[in-house]
């Protein structure tokens, strides 16, 4: 399965934005800007336009479930806009991506193989975390949420 996002391409040091541990990335400043087309400050209605009916739908979250090993989460606030989106995948993790492609920068494993990596982008107004558990049963959760 492929996975749909776009890359922003600027510099963080640039940008104003900070990292939370070591920058070993050969392309500093790539990250996730959207998932699957849907960004923070989109709408509601929009979000259900580019991804249909949400297995569970609400006025501050609907679930989506895109197959049993990928799922997303969109949060509301009153505007009905987006404020944050929660990504999981588990079981057949290999179309999970990595660390580098979601933050712009590896994040070294612990002994136990988990991964935990946050970076904040003030200037474009969010914070993208990347947390992959330890153990046989890889779970890859991603948080993108409004600062």
């Amino acid at each position: 399965m492929l996975l749909a996002f776009t890359a922003a391409a600027s510099s963080r040091k640039a940008a104003g934005d900070s990292v939370l541990g070591a920058v070993v990335s050969p392309t500093p400043g790539t990250h996730w800007t959207d998932y699957k087309g849907v960004a923070i400050g989109a709408t509601t209605d929009a979000v259900r336009q580019k991804l249909g009916n949400p297995k569970e739908k609400g006025d501050d979250q609907d679930l989506y479930v895109f197959s049993e090993n990928e799922s997303a989460q969109f949060y509301y606030d009153a505007a009905h806009t987006v404020t944050a989106i929660m990504i999981t995948y588990s079981g057949d993790i290999k179309s999970a991506p990595t660390a580098m492609q979601v933050v712009g920068e590896d994040a070294a494993p612990r002994p136990d193989g988990g991964i935990s990596k946050m970076v904040r982008f003030p200037k474009a107004g969010y914070w993208i975390a990347y947390n992959r558990s330890g153990g046989d049963d890889v779970v890859i959760t991603i948080a993108i949420q409004k600062i």
